[in-house]
């Protein structure tokens, strides 16, 4: 059986366009690089709340574009940066009353 070859370079450009361009949060120019969890939190809060595009509640949209974050970056992300990014899901979690 022939196997789909993928291109790192076309997931890349793919998942950066997403988190860069989503039409569902306007998201602060490098959010995912700060080291501050709060700071994040309350920025993928603000982006949520204020979105009118986005199709679910505020919580769940803020949180799915970290997790996809997160996950897209995969192993390209620097462990420290990833624990801060671990961190501002908990934070996240207070700041929207669900911990």
């Amino acid at each position: 059986m022939a196997e789909k070859q993928r291109s790192d370079e076309g997931r890349e450009r793919w998942s950066q366009r997403v988190t860069e361009g989503s039409d569902a949060l306007d998201l602060e120019g490098g959010v995912f690089t700060w080291k501050d969890p709060a700071r994040i939190a309350r920025s993928l809060k603000r982006s949520a709340e204020s979105s009118d595009r986005r199709k679910s509640t505020p919580y769940r949209s803020a949180m799915s574009m970290l997790t996809f974050y997160v996950n897209r970056a995969g192993r390209e992300l620097d462990a420290d940066q990833r624990k801060v990014l671990e961190r501002t899901k908990d934070e996240l979690r207070k700041q929207f009353g669900r911990a």
